[in-house]
């Protein structure tokens, strides 16, 4: 298989040791400057920066180049998106996380969620922790978790450093150097409380991660998920 990897800092390099290993090709490495012709991979994988993302995505999707993403940040405009790969019948898969092991932790927080949702004497919380070079915040991961607790409960909506009142679940978000991410849901009362927590030890479980959804995307039109891809539906 032939990749493009639009976006070559660390994620991308880390996911081109995987897509190596695993036996593909890199025919495209962009960082930003270089020309490229989109049409030499069979699929690209963007790993960019918020103010590029939608026009990485929107080339591939104008050539019939299937493309995964993993950039946060633009989702303004994912509707955009959502519309041009259904009229060009294209193939698209946006994940805030691909990690094999995150996708499990979300469809774990949804059924938490669904059981705490009846005992009002719970208030929900989220901590997000990343390197300081993240550039957005919360992360897509956080506000991933966030979106699953709010359609399996009777949570109205989310706040960043905020706090529980008028129904909102506050997500903290810390920066520390070198954190590849660690996000914990708690249900906290006075008698007292239960935490979920998903720490990354690296980058690597991304990386393959969206390896494999770009394995799987090839020969597919319409758009995905995560969920689809691992089958947790």
């Amino acid at each position: 298989m032939k990749i493009a990897l639009l976006g070559y800092g660390r994620m991308g390099k880390e996911i081109e040791k995987i897509a190596l290993q695993r036996g593909h090709e890199i025919v495209i490495r962009y960082s930003g400057e270089e020309e490229y012709n989109i049409n030499d991979a069979d699929v690209a994988i963007d790993f960019s920066i918020p103010t590029v993302a939608y026009d990485n995505i929107t080339n591939c999707l104008n050539n019939n180049v299937p493309v995964v993403s993993g950039t946060t940040g633009w989702l303004d405009k994912y509707d955009e998106v959502i519309e041009l790969c259904n009229t060009n019948k294209g193939a698209f898969i946006y994940a805030s996380n691909f990690s094999l092991g995150v996708n499990i932790f979300f469809e774990l927080n949804k059924q938490l969620a669904k059981m705490m949702k009846s005992l009002d004497q719970y208030n929900t919380t989220i901590e997000e922790i990343h390197h300081t070079k993240k550039l957005d915040a919360p992360s897509g991961t956080a506000i991933t978790l966030a979106e699953g607790i709010i359609e399996n409960s009777s949570k109205g909506s989310w706040t960043l450093d905020g706090n529980s009142e008028n129904n909102n679940i506050p997500i903290t978000a810390v920066r520390t150097p070198e954190v590849p991410g660690t996000h914990t849901i708690s249900y906290d009362s006075v008698v007292d409380s239960i935490d979920i927590k998903h720490t990354a030890h690296n980058r690597q479980g991304f990386a393959l991660g969206a390896v494999v959804a770009a394995e799987w995307l090839v020969d597919k039109t319409g758009v995905f998920s995560m969920a689809d891809v691992l089958n947790l539906g």
